[in-house]
């Protein structure tokens, strides 16, 4: 068993769901509160769940699938800040910011996922 903490993906990826609570959600119309809302704070706070379950399974394979699947979440985060920018519920720069943060965590995972797949 792995200590998830150790991880700094698991950190980056930490960090960008309490960065999606409190800059993110709070600029979404109420209307979105199922819908947009709901599927970005899944889909952000998947990526570092799946760190922490995937650091809790005995084997590299295992670690590494849940790896994948918190790589598929950081992808959904990413398409979910795109449209929230275009559909202008976030600013520009805002989206940049967020954008700069998940394509980092993205680029750790993948090379946690290929270092992991090498042993």
């Amino acid at each position: 068993m792995r200590d998830f903490k150790k991880y700094d993906v698991w950190q980056l990826a930490h960090e960008n769901v309490l960065f999606i609570y409190k800059v993110i959600l709070p600029t979404m119309p109420s209307s979105e509160k199922y819908d947009l809302s709901s599927q970005i704070k899944r889909a952000a706070y998947s990526v570092p769940m799946n760190i922490v379950e995937g650091a809790g399974r005995n084997t590299d394979k295992d670690f590494a699938s849940f790896l994948d699947n918190a790589l598929g979440s950081a992808q959904e985060v990413e398409y979910c800040l795109l449209l929230l920018k275009d559909l202008e519920y976030i600013s520009s720069e805002t989206f940049n910011e967020a954008n700069q943060k998940i394509n980092t965590i993205k680029s750790k995972l993948i090379n946690l996922i290929k270092s992991i797949r090498k042993l």
